[in-house]
């Protein structure tokens, strides 16, 4: 199998990806509900697509082509709003969160689907413990070469997304001490972490081929990379968000993604070197693991700061851009939930110290996702 053409996608352009929990509204513990859910929704129309994750617990969310922010979050909303009224007839919750707090992975089941199956024969238990949910937001890029060069200088900001988005500090029921626990479940699987640093889609093909003939991969969609080219969306997509606790938390990531890659593109603020990689797992776990307050080494000076400071010079450095397109508040809203709360790691803690039950941290969540209706 050769490398897939790079389709052609309009520069900037967005789409987000959401994968949610399900849970029942007894004791707020993952429910394997998803063929209902898709049943309860079936025929309702929706910008995007509604569809099943790898076990019956999940749920995926997806928008369609999204020009900016205010696009984004609309379409979400829609999204979030026919999946909400889905549930409610089913009587059972959804929510964000990266991971569930104190689910039971043994417990999950896969969902009956050809490449789920495969992918459970393949990775075994992993398959159940990668019951973790995850925002993904791509990115539309000109051409194959450029979609390449706007990968690598996003890497950069990797663990700003990180901290930024989240909310999963407990796992089975214990107080990981991280505020992105579900990253250690994706760490897991082979042909996770970064992309190999080539610009061009001609060498990017050569490493593809090698890969191929190594057989380790059979396609493009075994590779679980931090962010990765996808040829036939013409997109980069970032996948190293956990699922916020809003749909217009999402969308403002999505936005500061989307200023991000702009600023990247217009301004070329910084050189692209295979060395910009060296202190990449160091910064991004330290994302995972302290959020804001993790330290983060520049790559070009080598210089240490805080992940907040890091976070509010970068979103000044982008404030052209950001109101360019139309997505100041976007990051102001980010800005001030750094400011007030943190991240969503933070809030589900102090929301745990406040109600002394997990099961009341989900039923939390459930009403945060359910919106002011």
């Amino acid at each position: 199998m050769s490398l897939p053409a790079f389709a052609s996608s309009r520069p900037l352009t967005l789409g987000v990806e959401l994968e949610l929990q399900i849970v029942n509204t007894a004791d707020y513990d993952l429910a394997p509900h998803a063929e209902d859910l898709l049943r309860a929704v079936a025929g309702r129309p929706v910008p995007g697509e509604i569809k099943p994750e790898i076990t019956r617990s999940m749920i995926e969310l997806s928008t369609g082509i999204c020009e900016d922010y205010g696009d984004a979050r609309s379409q979400l909303r829609t999204l979030r709003d026919t999946l909400v009224h889905g549930a409610r007839r089913l009587e059972v919750g959804l929510c964000g969160g990266g991971t569930h707090p104190y689910q039971q992975w043994s417990r999950q089941r896969i969902y009956s689907a050809e490449r789920f199956h495969h992918l459970s024969q393949l990775y075994g238990y992993l398959s159940k413990q990668f019951t973790v949910f995850g925002q993904h937001v791509h990115v539309g890029c000109a051409s194959a070469d450029e979609a390449l060069v706007l990968l690598h200088g996003l890497a950069r900001f990797v663990p700003h997304l990180i901290a930024l988005a989240a909310s999963s500090p407990f796992v089975q029921g214990v107080d990981t001490g991280f505020h992105s626990a579900r990253l250690n479940s994706v760490a897991a699987f082979p042909l996770s972490g970064r992309a190999p640093f080539v610009l061009t889609w001609e060498d990017f093909g050569v490493y593809y081929g090698k890969m191929l003939r190594t057989g380790v991969v059979a396609s493009m969609k075994d590779f679980y990379w931090d962010i990765r080219p996808k040829p036939e969306y013409g997109t980069v997509e970032v996948r190293v968000m956990d699922t916020p606790l809003t749909v217009d938390k999402a969308a403002a990531l999505a936005a500061y993604v989307q200023c991000l890659a702009r600023w990247l593109t217009a301004e070329r603020p910084f050189p692209l070197k295979e060395d910009d990689y060296l202190p990449y797992t160091f910064n991004r776990f330290q994302a995972c693991r302290f959020g804001p307050d993790g330290t983060f080494v520049d790559p070009t000076s080598a210089a240490h700061r805080t992940l907040r400071d890091d976070i509010l010079e970068t979103f000044a450095r982008i404030e052209s851009h950001a109101i360019d397109l139309r997505a100041e508040s976007a990051i102001l809203s980010l800005e001030e939930d750094l400011s007030v709360n943190g991240n969503d790691a933070s809030w589900l803690r102090r929301e745990h110290e406040r109600e002394g039950a997990l099961a009341e941290v989900v039923r939390r969540q459930v009403q945060l996702w359910a919106g002011p209706a």
